[in-house]
């Protein structure tokens, strides 16, 4: 009974499109709407101590249950009727919680999230390794898969995605792809990277660069010629060159740097900003590419001039997140409010039309 009430919950998430759902023991579940309010879902019932069991031991793979034990806490998926949802169960003081993230059928094409041009420019480039950056929640993985599907779409490549968990499921196009999961597929992203030395790869999509080991792994094949698709939970391009470079230790930056100078081919970092009506939301993109002034920062580690050399290549398609933000303001897309409360130059107000 509680099994079927759990999955007609997820099934009106499915029709309404709501990104989040939380639910915790002894609780009404919760939603995370499109303008970012959590609202409760005061029709709904308390979840027992019992229904939460039945529905984590619903959710959780057999060989998933001892990590989860041994851990407390665990990332994975949900299908509902082929609509996946992205899975992290977790204790509090309650006994179990878990939070859904609802993951589209349709793999959206790099023109749905309004990446046109400059981004189908620089992937058929087809090499070096590129970053998707922001915290939690701003359509990393929902970008990277678009870019998959671009290449899928365009050219005969093989390609290997390694996720945690998997979330968009790619079809044979022109590509041949593999999708393995991390905990049931592979034990760890640096293990699999490695491993794909020996796959013949031409792309590799890792889904987190979460240590120096990941971070190691993927720079070496990057310089060898593939193209790397990765994210991190940076803000921004300094902040994810500089993150890199500092995961290591003092003695091994130098190289690092070197690494990072010959493989890094652009950083977009984005955040998802409501749009007007309140019911959607928009994404505000700044993107830099390493050109020879960005190498050079690099090389010489003054990264915080990077902003002012991507303030003057607007040519080159490179953006600052507060022209971003100002764009989709004077286009009527999003609110003053909202474009104020993200800007990092409080100077660009002056700017503002009122």
């Amino acid at each position: 009974m509680i099994l079927e009430k759990f999955q007609n919950l997820l099934r009106e998430i499915i029709e309404a499109k709501i990104p989040d759902l939380h639910i915790t023991t002894w609780q009404t579940p919760y939603v995370r709407k499109h303008n970012w309010e959590v609202e409760e879902l005061t029709s709904f019932w308390i979840i027992s101590k019992e229904e939460m069991n039945d529905i984590v031991a619903d959710i959780v793979r057999e060989r998933l249950v001892h990590k989860l034990k041994e851990e407390l806490e665990l990332d994975c998926s949900y299908i509902v009727d082929g609509t996946r949802f992205r899975v992290n169960i977790f204790q509090d003081t309650k006994w179990y919680s878990i939070a859904f993230r609802y993951i589209s059928k349709e793999t959206p094409t790099l023109e749905q999230i309004w990446l046109g041009e400059t981004i189908t420019n620089l992937l058929d480039k087809q090499k070096w390794l590129i970053f998707v950056t922001w915290p939690t929640g701003s359509w990393k993985s929902t970008t990277l898969a678009a870019m998959v599907d671009y290449i899928n779409n365009k050219y005969k490549k093989h390609v290997i995605t390694i996720e945690d968990p998997i979330e968009f499921v790619f079809e044979n196009k022109l590509c041949h792809i593999n999708q393995r999961e991390v905990g049931l597929h592979t034990n760890s992203f640096a293990r699999a990277i490695k491993s794909t030395l020996r796959e013949d790869p031409d792309v590799i999509l890792v889904w987190e660069m979460r240590d120096p080991e990941t971070m190691q792994a993927a720079l070496t094949l990057a310089e060898t010629g593939h193209m790397v698709l990765s994210t991190l939970h940076t803000n921004d391009a300094v902040q994810t060159v500089d993150r890199i470079v500092d995961s290591f230790p003092e003695g091994s930056r130098d190289q690092i740097r070197s690494q990072l100078w010959m493989a890094l081919s652009w950083i977009i970092s984005q955040v998802l900003v409501p749009k007007v009506d309140g019911n959607w939301r928009v994404a505000a993109r700044e993107i830099v590419i390493n050109t020879d002034p960005i190498r050079n920062l690099i090389t010489r580690w003054i990264t915080i001039q990077m902003y002012s050399i991507v303030e003057i290549s607007a040519k080159e398609w490179m953006i600052l997140m507060d022209k971003s933000l100002m764009e989709l303001y004077n286009k009527g897309i999003i609110t003053k409010e909202a474009c104020q409360s993200r800007l990092r130059d409080k100077d660009y107000l002056k700017m503002m039309k009122n």
